[in-house]
């Protein structure tokens, strides 16, 4: 006797039988959920069940359908992945394809699964993991794009506007910030469709009622307590616009602009980070576009600097050294309440952020001796740098450092770690989104995608 919820399909010829309890485990949202819907008209409880025929690829279907049986992902010697991957975007499985190809994000736990040469020679500027696994590379005036399946997109182009920044609003959409060429009125900010780099909308910074031409740099992204999201960017203008604006990320229309208090550099700012627990946007103006380190909290609905360090005459037990006031990177980590930095010698420092007039607590983790730091610095004047950059996920910190990336986890940010490949020099920059860790090496643009591999099955 059949079971009353046994479900046939007919997928290319051939025929699979399972149950709508599996069919379930694809979720409301896939093709399976469909089946469900009442706009199908299909009575899944009669007795006189038809056969569901699907014109695709039966084995593919076969993978697939064992993974929502078992929760394991097993792809066959012969079967391509882009060929399974594509059928799982057809069938709203591309999740599921995902959690069981990789697992839980953990920096000790990575492993080096690919490498993707670049279409353009020379180096990229930046590179920033998307949220659905997936990825996007600037060059020059270029952005190319890449789905979680490492297929490349049609590029993004500025029309010989030099890319500045690049951050994924959604998983479909990117903004790019780039500069204004002198006297075109161009540059700014502008939306694009990832999958077909479709210019979906250009965002403007007005004052005293007229729109202004514009650079822009760092990019943010926030959801705030009103659950309006927010696009923030360092902005330049030629006149006043110079400092921060906000956009509304819904309607694009530009919201506030903090504008640049004496002495600082907003909008020369490197790095801009939304801290959700408090509501604040961190800026960083850093060595070399500026002397001096610069790094403040705004809070835009007090419209005030809540907190604010700078290496310009800073004192304390540990006096500021030249070499260490040549801060490379920052970033906040709330949880620990603290800001990392990095200088050009790769020595990590923290500041409290509790203390309004804290000074930078070093590492001694990889302090160089006079001799290396000289050597250090014949090598930063012969050849182009890549600077040290730093990231924080998953309350683990992440520092690159030449062609490695170390991996620093407990309270005390203990050195846990070091990812490091054979091939493509320095690493100029990485990102990690998406349960993946992308490093872009200066050699011929090529990017490591790094990954954590399933955990192993219990019974």
């Amino acid at each position: 006797m059949v079971p009353k919820d046994t479900v046939t399909f007919n997928v290319g010829g051939k025929i699979f039988q399972t149950t709508s309890t599996t069919l379930a485990n694809a979720g409301r949202n896939s093709f399976f959920g469909a089946l469900f819907d009442d706009h199908w008209n299909l009575n899944l409880n009669s007795q006189s069940k038809p056969d569901i025929f699907i014109d695709r690829n039966p084995q593919c279907f076969r993978v697939l359908l064992d993974l929502l049986r078992t929760g394991d992902l097993h792809i066959p010697p012969n079967l391509p992945q882009n060929l399974l991957f594509r059928e799982a975007q057809f069938y709203g499985l591309s999740d599921h394809v995902r959690a069981a190809k990789w697992g839980p994000f953990d920096g000790n736990c990575l492993r080096p699964t690919t490498s993707v040469t670049g279409r353009a020679p020379g180096d990229g500027t930046a590179i920033r993991a998307g949220p659905d696994g997936g990825c996007c590379v600037a060059h020059g005036c270029m952005v190319h794009v890449y789905d979680w399946m490492l297929q490349e997109h049609p590029p993004l182009h500025l029309d010989y506007q030099i890319v500045n920044d690049v951050g994924w609003l959604d998983a479909n959409h990117v903004v790019v910030s780039a500069c204004e060429r002198l006297g075109r009125g161009d540059g700014g900010m502008g939306l694009f469709n990832a999958s077909n780099g479709e210019l979906r909308h250009k965002f403007q910074v007005q004052h005293d009622n007229q729109v202004k031409s514009f650079t822009a740099g760092a990019l943010a992204f926030s959801t705030s307590d009103s659950n309006s999201k927010m696009i923030y960017s360092s902005c330049k203008g030629r006149s006043n616009e110079y400092g921060v604006g906000v956009w509304d990320q819904e309607t694009g229309q530009q919201v506030d602009f903090f504008y640049e208090p004496l002495g600082w550099s907003l909008g020369d700012a490197d790095r801009l980070q939304w801290l959700p627990a408090s509501n604040c946007l961190l800026v960083a103006t850093l060595f070399p576009r500026k002397d001096n380190c610069y790094i403040s909290l705004l809070d835009f609905r007090a419209k005030s600097m809540v907190w604010s360090w700078s290496d310009i005459g800073a004192s304390g037990p540990n006096p500021i050294l030249v070499d260490d006031k040549r801060v490379r990177d920052a970033i906040a980590m709330e949880d620990a309440s603290s800001i990392c930095v990095v200088n050009e010698f790769e020595d990590l420092g923290f500041i409290d952020l509790r203390s309004s007039a804290s000074s930078v607590r070093w590492s001694s983790r990889s302090r160089l001796v006079n001799v290396m730091k000289a050597n250090k610095r014949m090598q930063l004047a012969e050849d182009e740098p890549c600077y040290p950059k730093l990231a924080f996920h998953n309350s683990q910190l992440f520092s690159s450092m030449n062609d490695s990336i170390s991996v620093f986890s407990g309270p005390d940010w203990v050195l846990t770690s070091r990812l490091r490949r054979g091939h493509g020099g320095p690493i100029c920059d990485f990102s990690i989104a998406g349960d993946r860790l992308f490093a872009l090496h200066s050699e011929e643009n090529v990017f490591d995608v790094w990954e954590a591999p399933p955990s192993p099955p219990t019974f």
